[in-house]
C-alpha cells in the first residue's frame, strides 16, 4: 500500500507541475508576452511607433475599437474617433498618434504624432492634406480623454455589452474571451475611473479647445506629485519639424528644459511611459527624423514683388528674435516686455522643475536640464503659415490679426477648422462651417488673453502686407 501511494503521489505531483507549468506558460503567453513592432519608414515610425507606454497605459485594442459604436452620443460628432480631429489615413488601422503593440493581449496607446500632426485643407470639400511634425491644430486631446472616461462611467460598460460589440467585428478564442470578460473589461473600467478622478482637477479650468492642451499640470500633481494648485497651463500645440536648428535654444513655449532629449525623453514619460518601459531607441529614431524634417512650403500664390520689401521689414523689425542665429532667437524674453499672458509660465513652478530633475534620480539618463523662467521663447518662424493661430495659447486667429493692436483682435473665433484663410493668413475662423466643427475660443477666459507682442502693429498696411507676403515664405 505504501508503495502504491507512493506512486500516486509521484504521479498527482507530475500532473500539478505540468499544469502549473502550462497555467504559467498561457498567463505569460496572454498576458505578458512582448512582441515589437516595427517600422522600415522613420516617418511611419514616427506616426504609429511605441514610446513604451503601452504596459501602463495602453487600453486593450478591442475594446477602444467598440467604443465609438457603443457610445456615439458622447462623441463631439459624426466619424467616430475622427470627430475628435484625429488624423486617419486611408487603409490604417489606427488614426496617426496611435501605436499597437502586443504585450499579452493587443493594446493600443498614443505616441508623439498624437498632439504633432497637422492638416490642412483649400476647400471644404477637399481630402485633407496631413503634415507629419506640424502642430494638431485640429486635434481636441481634452475632449478625447474625457470620452474615454464618459464610457466607462456609464453603466452600459460592463462585459456583456462590450463582449457583444466585439462580437460583431472580431471572433476572440475562448482563452480571450475569458481573459477579457474576467480580466480586461473590468481593469479598463477601473482604471478609467480612477484617471477620471486624477484628473478632476481640469473641470475647474477653462478647456483646452482644439490643438491646445496643458502638457505639463498633468505631470506636474500625478508624476511629480506636486501640491494641486490653480495654476492654467493651457497652451498650444508646437510643430516639431526643423529640430536642428533648435539646438542649443530654449524649448518648450517658456523655455523650460534646453536639452533637446531630456524633452523626449520626459514627453514619453508624461505621456505614461516608465524608466523601465520607455522606448529609448525608438525615441531616439523619432528625434532624428524630426531633426531634419522641413516644414512645408506655403502652397498658394505669393506676390513675389512684395517679398523683398518684406524681407527689409523682417530684418529691422523681427529678425533679432525669430531670424535663425538672431541676438535673442530661442532665448527666454521676459514676461513683461512680452505682455503676454502669463498663466502658462506661472504654471510651471521652482519646485516642479527640482522634482523633475530628481526624478528617479540615479538613472545615468536621469534629468538635469528642467528649470523655471521668467517669460517664452522666442522660436524661429520656419512654416510659419501653418502654426496658426497664434501666440503662446493660441489667442490670435492670423497674422493678419496678429499685426493688429489687441483692442482690433478678435475677441471671440472658432479654432480648429482646417480650411485654410488665404486672405488672412491663418485658419478659417469665422462662419457657420467653422462655428459646426470649430472650438469657441473666448479671449476673456483666464489664459485665453490675446494681449501683447505688440511688434509690427504700427507698420503702415502696405508695410504689414509686405512683411506677411515675406512670412509666407518662411
Amino acid at each position: 500500500m505504501r508503495r502504491a501511494t507512493r506512486r500516486f503521489l509521484i504521479k498527482l505531483g507530475v500532473v500539478v507541475l505540468v499544469l502549473a507549468a502550462v497555467s504559467g506558460v498561457m498567463a505569460w503567453y496572454y498576458l505578458f508576452r512582448e512582441v515589437r513592432t516595427s517600422y522600415a519608414s522613420a516617418e511611419d515610425n514616427f506616426k504609429y511607433g511605441s514610446l513604451g507606454n503601452e504596459q501602463t497605459d495602453g487600453i486593450p485594442y478591442w475594446i477602444w475599437l467598440v467604443l465609438p459604436r457603443m457610445f456615439p452620443e458622447k462623441l463631439p460628432g459624426l466619424g467616430g474617433y475622427a470627430s475628435f480631429g484625429l488624423v486617419w489615413e486611408e487603409g490604417s488601422e489606427l488614426p496617426i498618434g496611435f501605436s499597437k503593440k502586443t504585450i499579452g493581449f493587443d493594446r493600443v496607446a498614443i505616441n508623439c504624432a498624437f498632439c504633432h500632426t497637422a492638416t490642412y485643407r483649400t476647400q471644404a470639400g477637399d481630402k485633407p492634406v496631413i503634415v507629419p511634425g506640424g502642430p494638431s491644430h485640429q486635434f481636441n486631446p481634452q475632449a478625447y480623454v474625457r470620452f474615454l472616461y464618459a464610457c466607462a462611467s456609464d453603466p452600459r460598460f460592463n462585459a456583456d455589452n462590450i463582449m457583444r460589440e466585439i462580437g460583431y467585428v472580431y471572433q476572440l478564442s475562448p482563452v480571450e474571451k475569458f481573459l477579457y470578460r474576467y480580466v480586461l473589461i473590468p481593469q479598463t473600467k477601473e482604471a478609467l475611473l480612477k484617471q477620471k478622478a486624477q484628473f478632476a482637477w481640469m473641470d475647474t479650468r477653462p478647456d483646452w479647445g482644439r490643438g491646445r492642451i496643458d502638457p505639463f499640470n498633468p505631470i506636474k500633481f500625478g508624476i511629480l506629485k506636486q501640491p494641486m494648485d490653480n495654476t492654467i497651463g493651457n497652451s498650444d500645440m508646437v510643430p516639431l519639424w526643423n529640430l536642428k536648428i533648435r539646438q542649443g535654444m530654449s524649448l518648450h513655449w517658456d523655455g523650460l528644459n534646453t536639452s533637446e532629449e531630456e524633452v523626449f525623453l520626459s514627453s514619453a514619460i508624461g505621456d505614461g511611459a516608465t524608466y523601465k518601459n520607455i522606448e529609448r531607441e525608438n525615441l531616439k529614431r523619432m528625434q532624428d527624423w524630426l531633426a531634419n524634417l522641413q516644414p512645408p512650403k506655403y502652397p498658394y500664390a505669393i506676390n513675389q514683388e512684395l517679398v523683398s520689401r518684406g524681407q527689409e521689414i523682417f530684418t529691422e523689425q523681427c529678425a533679432s528674435c525669430h531670424a535663425v542665429g538672431g541676438e535673442s532667437t530661442g532665448k527666454v524674453i521676459p514676461v513683461e516686455t512680452l505682455g503676454t499672458d502669463r498663466h502658462r509660465l506661472d504654471m510651471w513652478t521652482e519646485g516642479a522643475a527640482r522634482a523633475y530633475n530628481n526624478y528617479q534620480e540615479g538613472y545615468n539618463w536621469g534629468f538635469k536640464n528642467f528649470h523655471k523662467t521668467n517669460g517664452y521663447v522666442s522660436v524661429p518662424l520656419d512654416g510659419l503659415w501653418l502654426r496658426a493661430p497664434y501666440l503662446h495659447n493660441g489667442s490670435v486667429p492670423s497674422l493678419v490679426d496678429l499685426l493688429e493692436t489687441p483692442d482690433k483682435r478678435p475677441k471671440l473665433f472658432w479654432r480648429g477648422y482646417d480650411v485654410y484663410d488665404q486672405e488672412k493668413v491663418g485658419f478659417i475662423s469665422s462662419g457657420p462651417e467653422a462655428e459646426q466643427f470649430g472650438f469657441r475660443y473666448d479671449t476673456s477666459a483666464p489664459g485665453n488673453s490675446n494681449q501683447g507682442h505688440l511688434w509690427g502693429v504700427d507698420l503702415s498696411p502696405d508695410d504689414k502686407k509686405a512683411l506677411i507676403e515675406f512670412l509666407k515664405t518662411q
